[in-house]
């Protein structure tokens, strides 16, 4: 009798419980329902005169990736294969030929002359060794970025993979020893995220070996990822060289493809509406509440919302690319902290010299790149930044923020008034990888006659 009342105690208990639970999932369920339903955005409060007009993050970054890509990144690839060459999108090229190669040309290279180390059969130690310089041209769409990272493909882990049949003797038995794959080291200039093309990124390799000749590794790399991955040149240079420390300026180009009816009339159009739109005041001012909860650099112009749209729905559709560059002209020539334009850094960088960018050059005009449905080709924006240094995604979002404030129609010095803002969310998320090239790295001072864009 005790067994049978134990027995079915327990059958009671357990039926509790499997209730008790399905309630409490039950209960989950519907709160998740509503938070979803009820979710918070937040947006920076902007307090200048075309608050109104501009996008909030979310409207952004769906004008930005609603775009025909893909004929930015056909263009790339014929770059890259040397099919066509980047003076192309300005109508100074033939358009065929040597492609990447010709992308020197045609900005101007670094304007050095080859590097070729002293001979110094005396010195032992790392005079010894031979240095390469290694240029090399990639496919963004093709990689998962330069840096080397497990399970993916990487640009580093091919070149590294191609280079190791030229590392010397104790080198090769030390990797042997620690069961690692027999690899080089190819030290880089700047590290591009995935999707990010390039046109001539610089890494350097060093090995003890003597008979390693230029066109050794160039045929190495090239026959490891045909089409995707190909050597502009490789050059034996100082052994004091380094693709990073030793670089001046870096030149990336951006293209943002433009739909068939975006237009300058159109734009000129648009300019008018914002004005008058912005100028009327006829909308609600936002809520400056301070939000304390959320982990956030400073909170303090942060606006919460439980709509994905901060402002008006009646906000610009089009912009102008002739704005975008009177923005970004206002950049040139100054050193500035560009922590505002920057994403995925450590808090440690935040502040100071690590932040400080001086830019050469800024610059935006429309262009066309070969499309194959039409004899004009595809109508594009082009924008191309030089600058001394990078900070991580900048390019993207100081073009991303650019269409964004000249579609809402601010202040030519918009750009330098976010500098000072006190939080990320005052600038717009970064624009799509896919039209984003490191043109060049420069070693020499930076000339400003050779701009692509005058």
């Amino acid at each position: 009798m005790l067994t049978s009342i134990t027995v079915k105690s327990a059958a009671t208990c357990i039926s509790r419980t499997k209730i008790l639970g399905s309630f409490r999932a039950s209960v989950s369920m519907s709160s998740m329902e509503n938070k979803t339903e009820n979710k918070i955005y937040f947006h920076y409060n902007h307090t200048d005169s075309c608050s109104s007009a501009r996008w909030t993050a979310r409207e952004s970054y769906q004008f930005m990736y609603e775009r025909p890509w893909q004929d930015v990144r056909h263009f790339y690839s014929d770059v890259v294969n040397g099919r066509l060459a980047l003076s192309t999108l300005f109508g100074t090229g033939t358009g065929t030929g040597n492609g990447a190669q010709k992308c020197s040309d045609v900005v101007g290279g670094d304007g050095e002359k080859p590097e070729v180390c002293d001979e110094r059969e005396e010195r032992s130690g790392r005079w010894e060794r031979v240095t390469f310089k290694i240029i090399v041209s990639y496919s963004g769409c093709a990689f998962d970025g330069w840096q080397k990272q497990p399970g993916l493909n990487t640009v580093q882990e091919i070149v590294e993979r191609s280079l190791g049949i030229f590392v010397d003797d104790k080198k090769a038995q030390l990797l042997k020893e620690k069961s690692k794959p027999l690899e080089g080291c190819a030290v880089v200039a700047g590290r591009t995220d995935k999707g990010v093309s390039a046109i001539q990124q610089v890494c350097s390799f060093y090995t003890w070996r003597k008979d390693v000749k230029p066109c050794d590794i160039e045929d190495a790399i090239n026959s490891a990822a045909p089409g995707k991955l190909r050597v502009v040149s490789v050059s034996e240079v100082s052994r004091v060289f380094h693709p990073n420390f030793s670089a001046k300026w870096r030149r990336y180009l951006y293209i943002f493809p433009l739909n068939d009816q975006e237009n300058e009339k159109q734009c000129r159009e648009n300019q008018k509406e914002v004005e008058n739109f912005s100028s009327a005041g006829d909308y609600n001012e936002p809520s400056n509440k301070c939000v304390e909860s959320i982990n956030l650099e400073n909170a303090e112009n942060v606006i919460i919302s439980n709509s994905s749209e901060s402002e008006a729905a009646n906000k610009p559709t089009s912009f102008s690319v002739c704005r975008v560059n009177q923005l970004l002209q206002q950049l040139e020539g100054k050193l500035l902290s560009y922590k505002m334009f920057a994403r995925d850094t450590k808090a440690s960088r935040n502040i100071g010299p690590p932040t400080e960018c001086f830019m050469y050059h800024a610059r935006a005009v429309e262009a066309r790149i070969p499309y194959t449905d039409h004899d004009e080709g595809r109508k594009v924006m082009c924008v191309e930044l030089v600058a001394n240094r990078f900070l991580r995604k900048m390019v993207r979002v100081l073009v991303a923020t650019s269409i964004r404030e000249a579609a809402a129609g601010a202040e030519e010095d918009a750009l330098l008034k976010l500098m000072e803002a006190t939080c990320r969310r005052a600038t717009a998320p970064p624009a799509p990888p896919d039209g984003l090239c490191l043109a060049d790295v420069g070693y020499t001072d930076f000339d400003l006659q050779n701009c692509l864009i005058p």
